[in-house]
């Protein structure tokens, strides 16, 4: 049987796995059924996926059993899977809305995943409302990462509303690119870790000095206090960051891509400051609302992905990613200066990291990571000062729409882990001309998590105020010669003209009034949308109709 080692970062995820803090990660995805599909559309997709036992790396490898299998763990590569322990049809009592999905994604994201089999789990949700379903998937982190995952997710779907019958993202094979294994590779797993140790030795010192540097970078701008990026273990404590229960809550929101890019390029930054300055007002608020925000401002430590864009197929799996320090800036109540500082931070701490060789970001993400990691494994997470509040993803995603068997995929929610010691994690994704929030905590350790989401959409209207395009003034009007009452002319034809102007002011303004209504209408139903698309775990089962306060 084939087997393949885990690199160092994918066993650290291994290895901090515990019974309240499952390292899983993944994502809840809407669809809309044809208007043309019958009623029994996803029992015949049910049907059609489940004859398909046979799967392909990542989705086959399961963790090898031996004394040694968390110590240098080695993926065997399954010929097939059992399809009904992974693929599971699930559904909703007819119609669904959002806060009973996002009540049934709780309850599954809390369950850790069983490692008799390979590390994933699918579930297709029916009921939805308007003739809607959902896919909610779930993987280990250390079979993905996030960036990969996607990829393999944008590769199985359908480019088009006209395919059918397309086999199930498992068992799609990959496209592989032929490279001559070095003979370690042929060999068994603790001679091949010594082999890979001792052969990168000489990359590992030539990297020192980068790697140097940007330490020095690093100290440099914590002296001067401006524009400084962040710095490990230098967040303040907060509630977000102590020990953690196994029950989650999940809350989404979705916003236009196109937007936020057009508020980036107004205010002269990225979409992923306007994403962190959304985050970072958001969260100010909800801390102030439960009286625990810090004096200090929260910092959020961002995941960067190195890997390369034409990366092979083969190769979309495991983890290849970094973290970046940047500052959130709740400490500040004014919008738009938290934007700008969180654009320097986020600036100063890219311009570093894009100095350093890849052997160096090796060493840069070990060193930053480490200590979070002996955290974990020790048992002091969550008991000690954080390296960073809260972590922050933006994941690419697909710019064009997706389907499956003709159903046009709506939007894209990401799912991903807390830990003691990070009760919160928000994750964006993209996809054609969306990005999708997914905020996910505990339970016990952040009430109300809901009002987060809702916050993020006050900010967001906040960044257009700010922003946004600004409405052009209507130029005064002028009346003309021929609009002027005739030399002569009778008092009533000038009261007409009177009577008509006051009868096209009274228009304007009742016009005026029902457009004032229309949007606050909008504004409601983003917060109330924001808020039902939110639900505990523990609330699961009880009928419960109302997020808890």
């Amino acid at each position: 049987m084939q087997t393949k080692r885990l690199n160092l970062v994918d066993t650290a995820w291994l290895n901090v796995e515990t019974p309240n803090a499952p390292m899983q990660v993944g994502g809840l995805l809407t669809f809309k059924i044809p208007d043309d599909a019958p009623d029994d559309f996803c029992q015949q997709l049910v049907d059609h996926w489940r004859q398909f036992p046979q799967a392909f790396r990542p989705w086959n490898q399961r963790l090898r059993s031996g004394r040694l299998r968390t110590v240098v763990p080695e993926w065997e590569l399954l010929d097939e899977i059992d399809v009904d322990y992974h693929f599971r049809h699930s559904a909703l009592p007819s119609p669904g809305g959002e806060l009973e999905l996002g009540t049934l994604t709780s309850r599954l994201h809390s369950h850790p995943i069983d490692f008799d089999y390979p590390p994933w789990e699918c579930h297709l949700i029916e009921g939805l409302a308007g003739r809607r379903f959902a896919i909610y998937l779930k993987i280990h982190h250390s079979l993905i990462d996030g960036v990969a995952g996607m990829r393999l997710l944008a590769r199985a779907l359908d480019g088009t509303a006209e395919t059918r019958g397309r086999p199930p993202f498992w068992a799609i094979e990959p496209k592989r690119r032929r490279r001559k294994k070095a003979p370690e590779e042929a060999r068994p797993g603790l001679y091949r870790a010594m082999a890979q140790l001792v052969g990168g030795t000489r990359d590992q010192v030539s990297s020192l000095s980068g790697f140097a540097g940007v330490v020095r970078d690093m100290l440099r701008a914590a002296r001067s206090g401006k524009n400084a990026m962040g710095l490990p273990f230098a967040a303040p404590s907060s509630v977000l960051n102590g020990r953690i229960t196994a029950p989650r809550r999940y809350a989404t929101q979705l916003y236009s891509l196109a937007e936020l890019k057009g508020l980036a390029k107004n205010a002269g930054g990225t979409v992923n400051d306007i994403v962190l300055t959304i985050c970072g007002t958001a969260l100010r608020r909800y801390l102030m609302e439960i009286n625990a925000l810090p004096k200090k401002s929260l910092t959020a430590g961002i995941p960067v992905s190195v890997r390369t864009a034409d990366s092979a197929d083969d190769d979309d799996h495991g983890n290849a990613i970094t973290f970046i320090i940047a500052t959130m800036a709740t400490d500040e109540p004014d919008t738009k200066t938290r934007f700008e500082t969180i654009a320097a931070s986020t600036q100063a701490a890219k311009a570093s990291l894009e100095k350093l060789s890849a052997a160096a970001i090796t060493q840069y993400t070990i060193a930053l990571m480490s200590p979070y990691i002996l955290s974990l494994v020790s048992g002091m997470a969550g008991r000690t000062r954080p390296v960073f509040n809260v972590t922050v993803s933006n994941l690419p995603g697909p710019r064009k729409s997706l389907f499956i068997n003709g159903a046009e995929m709506e939007a894209f929610y990401p799912t991903s882990l807390v830990t003691h010691g990070q009760a919160l994690n928000i994750t964006v994704h993209g996809y054609a001309d969306t990005m999708g929030f997914g905020f996910i905590g505990c339970r016990d350790s952040l009430p109300s998590l809901q009002h987060i989401a809702v916050y993020a959409g006050e900010a967001l209207d906040e960044l257009r105020a700010l922003y946004g395009p600004k409405p052009e003034a209507a130029p005064a009007p002028v009346e003309s010669p021929a609009q002027q009452p005739a030399a002569g002319a009778s008092k009533n034809g000038s009261n007409a003209q009177s009577q008509a102007k006051s009868q096209n002011k009274g228009q304007s303004k009742s016009q005026s009034k029902s457009q004032n209504k229309t949007s606050a209408g909008k504004t409601a139903s983003r917060k109330t949308s924001a808020r039902s698309r939110t639900a505990s775990s523990k609330n699961s089962g009880r009928g419960s109709k109302t997020p808890d306060s």
